[in-house]
């Protein structure tokens, strides 16, 4: 065996309609983990009455799992290696790896204002960030899937999702801390973007998809121990961990789902595609969480409902006809 064949990982696939298909699934069924995990983190901040504390325990508890699976199995190994020797070469730069900043920052949002503005209300204001973000991302070519034009109807897409945020928020403008609450996850949803973009390079120098959660998870974990020690500086420590069911600590699985799906699938679908995909898996959980599980904030209101509709509508306007038309950039008229 030569080096060059234990230093790189396998040649990436071709893109083809059939594995883009296959992309926004996966990516519709990571947006619905990540709004299970939202639920579940609200709770447990409530709980235990310290939002970082339950974002450092749910992105502490991914990175154990982690710790203790890449090392075990020999391709979460052989990934290390790869990307060891990608970073020696200078196939990938040490600021693309740290995209896991930006989950944290998304895990601590989640504790401060899901109890608040509920689920459904969160994701609508994710979202909102997160598909206009993306464009300029796929714009940039910063992704692995390369440059992606701004075509008019993902233009549209992105311009009814910003929309559709302030629809949902509608009825929460006379309670301006509310309402400002609502910026947090918007900016959290510019910050994945970005993130999906920078861990898709690592899952592909490294050829693992669990080597770029873990590294996304180290770095997430990271910030999150910095804030908590500033949190414990000026509150203290929390006085116990909540005694709740067992689902109370499962946050941290639901973002490997989350960031090991996106890594993996980027390449073949782009930020703004994958965005999109978990986009309608996060206003699907979320309407349902809320409205079968409410939380703090109560159901959700025909506001929030129409708001999350459009955010679909939106969806739909970016991705069908994007994909007859992927050869018509925008031009401003």
């Amino acid at each position: 065996m030569t080096r060059s064949s234990t230093t790189a990982p396998p040649a990436a696939p071709a893109v083809t309609a059939g594995r883009r298909a296959a992309g926004v699934l996966f990516a519709l069924l990571a947006g619905i983990a990540l709004a299970v995990q939202s639920r579940i983190n609200g709770e447990l901040s409530v709980r235990l009455d310290d939002p970082i504390g339950a974002a450092t325990i749910s992105f502490g508890s991914g990175l154990l799992v982690l710790a203790v699976l890449v090392p075990l199995l020999p391709v979460g190994r052989a990934g290390l290696r790869h990307l060891r020797a990608a970073l020696r070469e200078g196939r990938i730069r040490p600021w693309q790896c740290i995209g896991g900043m930006c989950g944290g920052f998304l895990v601590a949002t989640q504790g401060l204002t899901v109890p608040t503005l509920g689920v459904a209300v969160f994701i609508v204001a994710l979202v909102a960030g997160q598909s206009s973000s993306s464009l300029l991302v796929d714009r940039a070519g910063a992704g692995p899937a390369g440059p992606q034009p701004v075509t008019t109807p993902r233009l549209a897409g992105a311009v009814l999702t910003v929309c559709a945020v302030l629809l949902a928020v509608g009825d929460r403008i006379g309670h301006p801390s509310a309402l400002a609450l609502a910026v947090l996850p918007l900016v959290a949803g510019v910050g994945i973007a970005w993130q999906q973009a920078v861990n898709g390079h690592v899952r592909v120098v490294s050829g693992s998809a669990m080597v770029a959660g873990l590294i996304n998870f180290i770095m997430g974990t990271a910030v999150l121990l910095v804030a908590f020690a500033v949190s414990v500086a000026i509150r203290g420590f929390p006085d116990r961990l909540p005694h709740g069911p067992w689902w109370l600590y499962v946050g941290g699985s639901l973002g490997i789902v989350f960031i090991a799906v996106g890594a993996a699938v980027v390449r073949y679908t782009g930020v703004l595609l994958l965005g999109l995909g978990m986009i309608a898996g996060q206003v699907t959980g979320a309407l349902l969480l809320d409205e079968i599980v409410p939380g703090a904030a109560g159901r959700p209101g025909w506001n929030t409902v129409l708001g999350a509709a459009l955010t679909l509508l939106a969806v739909g306007v970016a991705v069908v006809p994007a994909r007859r038309r992927a050869g018509s950039p925008f031009r401003g008229r």
